[in-house]
């Protein structure tokens, strides 16, 4: 059998697992640690998310994906890569009762892709250029084979202790052979600029309601200013405010989903000082303004796993 033959056959194998597993729409957990499966019966609206870091792989359907400004095509033939916290935008594409969006979701483990390093760990030094923390690459047949046996683990819960670990550790070992594999390595060698950033992110995170000043910032991961912008937009691909400023439009619209905060008081939570200015960015980045957006999905459950 030839590789696409191959290829094919695991795919649709995958495709049928999957469904089992996830007989309706939403997100499920599995028996295996950082294993979780996705399922979609219709394409859906554009989807705001602050996304884990994890590998994503779609064995049915087409979906969107949206960083800063630029914006991925992924589907059965790619796979996508999140290596650091990351305030990104997707929408499913394709999709239909018949055919559901069916998505594999693994969690990335830090200290394992490290151990896997440990025999030729980098030097800081050796990682002087900065990757896109997301990568959408081309999927090939070992990984795929690795992603349908573990999978296939689901069947015989007594051997998932003993060969989840290891399957794992192959997944990992795969993605880090990739041509995108450093986009990875960078954030497990202690002192990178990509490590810093990462540290930098979740200070921003922390504190996403204060007023962001790039100077402490920088200082905080030692860092310079310049280099800490430039690092930070190389890695996320916005710069420090604008990224600050997704995180705080999601908080925000957390807290109007869940009704816990009227649209002028979820500005005033989030950071905002200026009702106009909150507005104008809402509608910037949803569409539409705070009041209608609610009106809009107050009879949606919206589920912000579905990836």
């Amino acid at each position: 059998m030839d590789t696409e033959a191959q290829i094919n056959k695991l795919q649709m194998e995958l495709a049928t697992r999957i469904q089992k597993h996830a007989a309706q729409d939403g997100s499920f957990a599995t028996a295996i640690p950082l294993l979780h499966f996705i399922r979609q019966s219709d394409p859906s609206e554009l989807v705001h998310v602050i996304h884990e870091p994890a590998l994503c792989f779609i064995a049915q359907g087409t979906k969107l994906i949206m960083l800063g400004e630029e914006s991925y095509l992924y589907d059965p033939n790619s796979y996508l890569v999140v290596s650091m916290q990351l305030p990104i935008s997707g929408q499913v594409l394709q999709a239909s009762a018949d055919c559901p969006y069916l998505c594999l979701r693994l969690e990335l483990d830090r200290k394992q892709i490290f151990d896997l390093l440990k025999p030729a760990v980098q030097e800081p030094s050796e990682l002087a250029k900065s990757h896109q923390a997301l990568f959408v690459s081309n999927m090939n047949e070992l990984l795929l084979d690795a992603l349908v046996r573990m999978v296939r683990l689901l069947d015989t819960p007594e051997h998932i202790s003993a060969l989840a670990p290891l399957i794992t550790k192959e997944i990992f070992y795969r993605m880090l052979q990739d041509e995108h594999g450093q986009s990875i390595k960078q954030f497990v060698v202690s002192g990178s600029h990509a490590e810093r950033i990462a540290k930098a992110v979740q200070l921003i995170e922390q504190d996403y309601n204060k007023q962001l000043r790039i100077e402490e910032l920088a200082e905080a991961v030692n860092m310079s200013s310049s280099l800490f912008h430039h690092h930070f937009k190389e890695i996320t691909a916005m710069s420090p405010l604008q990224f600050q400023k997704q995180i705080r439009l999601q908080k925000a619209r957390t807290l109007l989903l869940s009704g816990t905060a009227a649209a002028a008081d979820a500005g005033f939570q989030v950071g905002y000082e200026s009702p106009n200015q909150f507005n104008r960015e809402y509608t910037r980045m949803f569409g539409m303004p705070p009041i209608r957006d609610m009106k809009r999905l107050r009879g949606a459950l919206i589920d912000s796993e579905k990836w």
